[in-house]
């Protein structure tokens, strides 16, 4: 057993839409087979082995769960490079929308003004919603690098939707 993606270690189809109970059985499947407490006395060689499979299982549970990192694998598997640290090019709708929403960040962190920065929270879930839909069928129709860039894009909800819960939470602390 060699499997070169995360999809087939785990034995389902490569597809950004996945059924979530398939994957967790698939998941506990593998793990009953691979995890080390079933190999205590195997010699040391098969052991590791054993060690190798659990994790390799494990990182390809958790990427498959996780829609953005999921998709991403899916563009790799293309060999669609996402270009996360070189390719910071977007549309100048997305750009727009990205100054306007850390400019509100900012402004509502500086007037420590909580009901702003949970309103801004949630105008950004929802537009990441709309975002992960949108990603699924470009995904579908083999448009990778429009999917590419909205992987870019979630990426980029993703660190300002974090920022905005770390200033929530130091709010709600104070």
């Amino acid at each position: 057993m060699n499997p070169r993606s995360h999809f087939e270690l785990l034995g389902l189809a490569p597809a950004f839409a996945i059924d979530a109970g398939a994957l967790e059985r698939a998941y506990r499947d593998l793990q009953n087979r691979v995890h080390p407490d079933r190999h205590a006395g195997a010699t040391a060689a098969d052991k590791r082995a054993a060690m190798q499979w659990s994790v390799r299982a494990n990182e390809a549970f958790s990427t498959l769960k996780d829609p953005l990192r999921r998709a991403a694998h899916l563009l790799e598997l293309r060999g669609v490079d996402l270009g996360r640290e070189s390719n910071t090019a977007m549309e100048p709708g997305f750009l727009a929308a990205q100054m306007e929403w850390r400019e509100a960040a900012e402004d509502a962190r500086a007037a420590r003004n909580l009901g702003a920065l949970e309103e801004l929270r949630a105008r950004l879930r929802d537009d990441r919603r709309t975002r992960h839909e949108r990603l699924g069928a470009l995904l579908d129709a083999g448009a990778d690098q429009p999917a590419a860039e909205a992987v870019r894009q979630l990426m980029f909800l993703d660190r300002l939707e974090a920022e905005i819960g770390d200033a929530i939470a130091v709010l709600e602390d104070a």
